[in-house]
């Protein structure tokens, strides 16, 4: 799917910005200049038996507390899902996980989970697909995104690790 494609369709005007290429929070923070909107990150999640996949967005430096997370969702003890089921769900490699990607799950298969905060915040900063390039989405263009890639959220305040 070419996302920039999608968002100008849905006429979503998200900015996008081309940076290096980063795997990690930490790496973001020191490659990604200063853009608007909070930054996030991103977990794709499995239940144990694998039946359930979640996609959790975080604000970046937000340790995740995935038991009380998996009780918070009815979900039972929760790890993460393997790159194989990454790409399988989401059509992305790891580094590139993103809200974005939701617009790959055709099939509803991935239930989207966003902390309040974020929900909350004027934008947030997403990854295009790639992690060589980070979008830009107004609260307004997130809601239009979601509608439009057939995905409810659930907003929760996302437990913190510690």
């Amino acid at each position: 799917m070419n996302i920039d494609a999608f968002l100008r369709r849905h006429g979503i005007a998200a900015a996008r910005h081309e940076h290096a290429a980063v795997m990690t929070v930490e790496e973001s923070e020191r490659l990604v200049p200063p853009l608007p909107g909070a930054k996030t990150k991103n977990l794709f999640l499995r239940d144990k038996k694998g039946a359930r996949h979640f996609l959790v967005t975080v604000p970046a430096m937000r340790a995740v507390d995935l038991i009380a997370l998996g009780a918070a969702l009815g979900a039972g003890r929760l790890g993460f899902a393997s790159p194989e089921r990454l790409h399988r769900h989401l059509a992305i490699t790891p580094g590139s996980v993103s809200l974005l990607a939701l617009v790959n799950d055709t099939a509803g298969a991935v239930e989207f989970v966003i902390d309040r905060s974020l929900w909350e915040a004027d934008a947030v900063q997403a990854h295009p697909l790639i992690n060589t390039a980070t979008t830009i989405l107004t609260h307004a263009d997130l809601e239009l995104f979601l509608r439009a890639a057939a995905h409810a959220q659930r907003v929760i305040d996302v437990p913190s690790a510690g």
